[in-house]
C-alpha cells in the first residue's frame, strides 16, 4: 500500500497558498484491507474512506470510463492494479494532477524537490499560469467546463490553454452541456461567484458557448446598450461583470453576489425599438430570475434577496429624492421592518450595482446610509402602545396599521 496527497493541496502548496483540505489516494490496496486498518467506508459510487483519526478522505486509486451522458454515466474501476499515474490521468487539469508521498505531505515544499509525481506537466503549467486539460478524457465530463471556468475565476491571472478551450467548445457543440445536473451547475457557479474575480468565470463560459446553454438570460445581456450618461461602459454585459467584480472587491456574501448577478436580467429582452431606454426592466428581471432560480435549484434566501434587489434597485438608487412617506413605503416594499438584516444585504447589492460602472468604482453610495437611518428610525417606534390606543378609539385592522405607519413616517422625518 502506498499513500499520496493529491490535487488541490499540492497545487496550493506549490503556489504558496493556504492548504485547508487534503485529498489522499491509496495505491495497491482493497476495500477489505482499508476496513481492516480502521478506515470507515463512505463512498457510494467509488471506494472512499475516512481516516480513523484525522477523518480526512482517502480514496482508492481508480480509473473512470464514460458509458452514458450525465453525471452518473461513468464506469469506475478501483483495484490494487490501478497505478497512481492512471488515477491522475482521470483528473481535469494538469495543475490538479500532481501527487506527493504521504511521508512528505506535511513537510514544506522545499523538501518535496524531485518527489513530486507530475506525469502531465502540472508544475510547468503552474509556472506559466495555464489551465490545461490532462488527457482527451477531459471531454467525457461536461462538469469540467464549469470547473475550468471556476478555476479561471479563482486564479484570474491564469489563461485557458487553446486546446482546452477547443475541447470545451466541442463539448458544448455536441450537446454535452445540455445534460449537466442543475444542482451541480449551481454548486460550481456558487464557488465561482465567491472567487476574487467572478467575471472571469462568465467570460470563459461565454467564450466556449456554455453560458448561452446554462444561463441564456445572462448571455443575452451582451450587446444590449444603456444610456451612456448613466452607464459609461454602455454594454449591459460589461456592466454586469463590473458589478460582479465589485461585489468580490467588497467581500460580499453569496446571496448578495447572486442578487448582483440577476438584478438586470430584464434588460436582455427589452424591445429593440426603445433601446437604450430600459423602462420596466425591473419587473421583467424578477420574472426571469425566478425561472433561473427554479431551474438551478438556487437556495431560497438567495432567490428572495435577488427578487427584492431586482424590483427595487432603481428606487433605491433614486431614494435621495424621496420624502419621509415615500421612504417608508420603500422600506415596506423591501420588508425592511420585518427583515432588517436582509435589507442591509439589499443595500449592499445596490451599492455594487452603482459602483459597478466605468469610472464610478470609487464613488460613495450615500443612499445606503440615508436608508439605514430611516430604517432604524422606523424600527425605533414602539408599535404596541399605538395599537392599544387605536383599538381603544374603536379602530381595527388596516386602520391600526395606518396609525403605526404615520408614527413611523414621523420618526423617519425626524431622522433625516
Amino acid at each position: 500500500m502506498e499513500i499520496f496527497v493529491v490535487g488541490g493541496a499540492v497545487r496550493d502548496a506549490l503556489m504558496g497558498l493556504p492548504v485547508n483540505d487534503r485529498d489522499w489516494v491509496v495505491v495497491g490496496s482493497t476495500p477489505e484491507a482499508m476496513s481492516a486498518q480502521g478506515f470507515v467506508p463512505v463512498g457510494k459510487d467509488f471506494p472512499v474512506f475516512l481516516h480513523p483519526q484525522s477523518r480526512e478522505e482517502y480514496a482508492l486509486a481508480r480509473t473512470e470510463r464514460k458509458t452514458a451522458r450525465g453525471y452518473k454515466g461513468f464506469a469506475v474501476q478501483a483495484d490494487p492494479e490501478v497505478t497512481l499515474e492512471e488515477d491522475l490521468a482521470r483528473r481535469d487539469l494538469t495543475v490538479n494532477a500532481m501527487a506527493v508521498p504521504e511521508a512528505l505531505a506535511h513537510a514544506g515544499t522545499s523538501a518535496w524537490a524531485d518527489q513530486i509525481v507530475d506525469p502531465y506537466g502540472g508544475q510547468r503549467d503552474l509556472q506559466h499560469k495555464v489551465l490545461r486539460h490532462v488527457t482527451e478524457a477531459f471531454a467525457e465530463d461536461p462538469v469540467r467546463i464549469l470547473r475550468v471556468a471556476r478555476f479561471a475565476a479563482r486564479f484570474a491571472d491564469f489563461s485557458v490553454a487553446g486546446e482546452t478551450m477547443a475541447w470545451m467548445r466541442q463539448m458544448v457543440e455536441h450537446g454535452e452541456a445540455d445534460h449537466l445536473v442543475p444542482e451541480r451547475v449551481w454548486q460550481e457557479l456558487a464557488k465561482g461567484l465567491m472567487s476574487d474575480k467572478p467575471s472571469r468565470m462568465f467570460e470563459v463560459l461565454r467564450e466556449c458557448g456554455a453560458l448561452q446553454v446554462l444561463l441564456p438570460e445572462l448571455d443575452r445581456l451582451w450587446g444590449v446598450p444603456q444610456r451612456p450618461e448613466y452607464h459609461p461602459e454602455v454594454d449591459t454585459g460589461v456592466h454586469m461583470m463590473l458589478v460582479m467584480d465589485m461585489a468580490a472587491r467588497l467581500n460580499m456574501p453569496l446571496a448578495v453576489r447572486v442578487a448582483c448577478l440577476m438584478h438586470d436580467l430584464g434588460k436582455g429582452n427589452t424591445p429593440a425599438d426603445v433601446l437604450p431606454r430600459l423602462i420596466g426592466h425591473e419587473g421583467r428581471s424578477v420574472k426571469l430570475l425566478q425561472k433561473v432560480c427554479e431551474r438551478l435549484r438556487v437556495p431560497t434566501d438567495c432567490k428572495e434577496l435577488a427578487e427584492v434587489v431586482a424590483r427595487e434597485h432603481g428606487n433605491i438608487h433614486r431614494s435621495a429624492e424621496l420624502g419621509p412617506e415615500a421612504l417608508m413605503r420603500l422600506l415596506e416594499r423591501c420588508d425592511a421592518i420585518r427583515q432588517p438584516e436582509r435589507f442591509e444585504r439589499v443595500l449592499q447589492a445596490c451599492e455594487c450595482d452603482a459602483r459597478g460602472r466605468l469610472g464610478f468604482e470609487a464613488v460613495a453610495y450615500p443612499q445606503a446610509e440615508r436608508l439605514l437611518k430611516a430604517q432604524h428610525a422606523a424600527l425605533s417606534v414602539e408599535t404596541a402602545p399605538i395599537a392599544q390606543t387605536a383599538a381603544a378609539q374603536g379602530l381595527k385592522g388596516a386602520q391600526i396599521g395606518e396609525q403605526i405607519f404615520k408614527a413611523r413616517v414621523k420618526a423617519v422625518a425626524a431622522s433625516l
